[in-house]
């Protein structure tokens, strides 16, 4: 094979990422049809990569006659301070009871019960009611494990460590996305699939910050090539800071160290070095089960105050609940704190706000269609339904919600389609790119280490206008270091060439972020700044930003506010069928 060849292969649905979105995808669209070939391709290994088999807390769904889908809507686009896409956040909420139906039966996951045999909903921040379902603080392995088995069971391939380079764009005028090309972590060596339907569920995962807890395998892939195949992006600015990443040390990264909602949810205080509750200050009705862009954003703030911890962090204490309540309960937090030398149970544990999620991504329908024909998106990687801000528990409702959305709509689409042959010559630029970064040459890792600290200081929690503007001048030198960036060695599991290829996105992704956040001229959800710290009045709006030619063209669309308005109620309940 020579420097630029690739293999192709062809399948009806291609599903790029094994999380909960790329799970139930594919078990939704062999449901759909089981004769259709559909292919999942994962970064890292099946089962064991990715964010939601690191969630701890639970899984947002009105299940209880006490609540209803209009409450579960309406705590939805509170939190996210009216800017949601109101069709895709009833789509979540309307089809989460069934979906989560669905998890038990046909995937086997097993819930936490209540003594009255039906499932234990928890307290979560930001949520007018107790309705995260939960197996204890691990309910990420429980669905991950138990859909991974379905596919398997089902036959369905999975090509394990092999990322997504670029889409493939199809060979004719049509616009259409005809695929992906796929590296094999493996071996080096590069695949072209040519597919009917693409589905973009990657996950996002902002690990170009200097605190991050997502999986570290996630370099926004998914967006980054959305952005340059000419996808629409919304929501960009829209990065979520968890107020509880456990402080493991300066220059110590370990994936997975959150400390979850439940614990705020239970009754856990935090407290500043001073040992004062300080959310008494921020939001004294809700205290600490206020949303986690005003946590996380005060925590910040008592540290960059001064009123922080030694080490430069806050604590939470739960010590006050009971050591058998709090080990029975978040048996998976107590022991990853002992592994790090903390005692939940007993004492206050120092913790950080730390990079979380981001709502922002590729625009999508109610059918997980993005504006380019043939791709699809969910998860992470998509944008619009959450708005400013994500409560808690609606990450994982998202991911498989959506998940089975783009399934069944891929799969009644893929199976009456032929198929459209992609752009070869652009099948052989992204292979000669991705192959460019091999040889002699800087090493990508300081790059990838400015990009971090630049990230927390100047588009992170806290924003104004001249860092923003600053920020879009380093970036810009950061990609000419990164364009510089090489890995030696050959191309098998060459970790610093997959390094080269991660930073690239990120800085790409990176500059979309800062370019909305200029955009945003106020302070909204988990978009806070500094020089215009209030929330605009009047017309409220989305920024979306989409590439033209080589330049970014960042505009403002009205909110659509198809369900209720800002002031409203959702008054008139609509039927749901749970096993829709």
């Amino acid at each position: 094979m020579s420097n630029s060849a690739f293999q192709v292969r062809k399948c009806d649905v291609l599903i790029l990422g094994s999380g909960g979105a790329g799970l139930l995808a594919a078990l939704a669209a062999y449901e759909a049809d089981p004769a259709l070939d559909i292919l999942i391709a994962v970064k890292g290994l099946f089962g064991k990569s990715g964010c939601t088999r690191m969630v701890q807390g639970g899984y947002n769904v009105a299940l209880s006659d006490s609540d209803s889908v209009e409450n579960h809507f309406m705590d939805t686009v509170r939190a996210g301070a009216w800017l949601n896409d109101q069709d895709l956040a009833w789509e979540l909420v309307s089809r989460a009871p069934g979906c989560i139906r669905r998890l038990e039966t046909v995937c086997g996951a097993f819930f936490d019960r209540s003594p009255d045999g039906e499932i234990h909903q928890k307290a979560f921040a930001g949520q007018s009611f107790d309705r995260t379902v939960h197996k204890g603080d691990l309910t990420g392995i429980e669905l991950t494990n138990r859909a991974s088995e379905q596919i398997i069971r089902r036959g369905i391939p999975v090509l394990e460590e092999r990322r997504a380079i670029a889409l493939l764009p199809d060979s004719g005028a049509g616009g259409r996305v005809a695929g992906s090309m796929l590296l094999d972590i493996r071996s080096g060596e590069f695949t072209a699939v040519n597919a009917k339907c693409t589905l973009l569920a990657t996950g996002g995962g902002p690990t170009f910050y200097k605190y991050s807890a997502c999986a570290q395998e996630l370099a926004t892939d998914g967006m980054a090539m959305a952005w340059e195949a000419g996808a629409d992006l919304c929501d960009m600015e829209m990065v979520q800071f968890h107020p509880t990443g456990i402080l493991t040390g300066e220059g110590l990264q370990i994936t997975g160290t959150l400390l979850e909602e439940g614990l705020r949810g239970a009754g856990g205080h935090l407290l500043n070095g001073r040992g004062e509750r300080y959310m008494e200050r921020y939001d004294p009705e809700r205290m600490e089960r206020s949303t986690r862009d005003l946590v996380a954003r005060a925590g910040y703030t008592e540290i960059k105050e001064g009123r922080g911890t030694e080490n430069g962090g806050v604590f939470i204490d739960v010590s006050h609940l009971g050591a058998d309540f709090v080990r029975k309960n978040f048996r998976g937090m107590v022991d990853r704190c002992a592994d790090l030398g903390f005692d939940l149970a007993g004492a206050p544990v120092e913790v950080s706000p730390t990079a979380h999620y981001m709502m922002g991504g590729a625009k999508i329908d109610t059918g997980c269609r993005t504006s380019l024909p043939g791709l699809f998106a969910a998860g992470e990687d998509a944008g619009g339904t959450h708005g400013a801000n994500r409560l808690g528990g609606n990450g994982v409702a998202n991911s498989t919600v959506f998940g089975e959305v783009a399934g069944r709509e891929m799969a009644a689409e893929a199976g009456g389609a032929s198929f459209e042959s992609f752009d070869r010559g652009s099948a052989e630029a992204s292979v000669e790119e991705a192959l460019a970064a091999l040889g002699d040459g800087d090493s990508p890792y300081p790059v990838r280490a400015s990009l971090k600290e630049l990230m927390w200081k100047k588009i992170g929690l806290r924003r104004n206008g001249a860092d923003l503007a600053a920020s879009l001048e380093e970036i810009a030198s950061l990609g000419e270091r990164a364009a510089r960036a090489r890995a030696g060695g050959g191309r098998a599991y060459n970790i610093a060439w997959q390094n080269v290829l991660d930073v690239c996105n990120q800085i790409a992704v990176a500059e979309l972020i800062a370019r909305s956040a200029i955009e945003r001229d106020e302070s909204r959800g988990s978009h806070y700044r500094d020089d215009i710290p209030e929330q605009k009045q009047g017309a409220l709006y989305n920024v979306f930003i989409s590439k033209r030619g080589e330049k970014a063209a960042v505009e403002r669309r009205p909110v659509r506010f198809t369900r209720v308005k800002p002031g409203e109620e959702l008054a008139a309940a609509e039927p749901v069928n749970f096993m829709d």
